[in-house]
């Protein structure tokens, strides 16, 4: 059984969520013991969390930070590495030379589920930096997916209500906005919704007519494999 570092914290609720969601998804395949699980919460000034969240600048402050933790989690021993923060998946690549240990992707976990799902356009509802920085749109394209996002004025409500969320405040309207939110996206004919920002998973159950998958959870899912892999 191997051991996973979380480099979390962003938000907090989210990666509890997050870590009791591995700790069932293991305990559902092995009866044996329990999954040694690391978690590095990233100590981030609260300034940079909110520009980035509400107004998508200065994401490039981050980094150093998740360099440090994912450096912190190596060295504690652990065998592999996750990120449940969807937006900074824009460091994917920088974090993976970072370090010597595999680091898994939400962004490349999700499209396998949708190919294995077989959907074909899908619905995705995130930050406005997942979406300005291409976290997800550029390899939807080269896995010729068809996406739609939000619009504008929709977009800069959901940074509102993420912004919300980190701070631990849950509101019915918030989730009654993203309902409609997701029947702007179902009028387009998409076949299924992605919640491409963890913390919207906080919101759950929302209504819709298509299928609602949460990334959070799939990365649960993918984390929890390679936990219980033997390669």
């Amino acid at each position: 059984m191997k051991s996973v570092g979380i480099i979390g914290g962003l938000g907090p609720e989210t990666t509890a969520q997050f870590y009791l969601e591995v700790i069932f998804q293991c305990q559902k395949q092995n009866q044996e013991q329990r999954p040694l699980i690391v978690i590095s919460s990233v100590p981030l000034p609260f300034e940079i969390e909110r520009d980035l969240i509400s107004s998508n600048m200065g994401i490039e402050r981050y980094l150093p930070f998740l360099i440090e933790e994912a450096k912190r989690l190596e060295a504690s021993g652990v065998d592999f590495l996750v990120l449940p923060c969807n937006s900074l998946h824009v460091f994917i690549k920088d974090l993976r030379q970072s370090v010597n240990i595999p680091i898994l992707s939400i962004v490349e976990e999700t499209i396998n589920y949708i190919n294995r799902e077989d959907y074909k356009k899908i619905g995705l509802i995130s930050t406005a930096a997942t979406v300005a920085n291409g976290v997800y749109e550029t390899q939807f394209k080269q896995s010729n997916l068809v996406y739609l996002v939000p619009d504008d004025m929709q977009a800069q409500q959901i940074n509102n209500v993420i912004q919300r969320l980190v701070n631990g405040e849950h509101l019915n309207s918030d989730r009654s906005y993203l309902e409609l939110v997701a029947e702007h996206l179902e009028n387009q004919a998409v076949d299924s919704i992605a919640l491409a920002c963890t913390d919207l998973q906080l919101l759950l159950p929302i209504k819709s007519r298509v299928p609602v998958f949460d990334t959070m959870k799939i990365l649960a899912a993918g984390t929890a494999q390679f936990i219980l892999s033997n390669n």
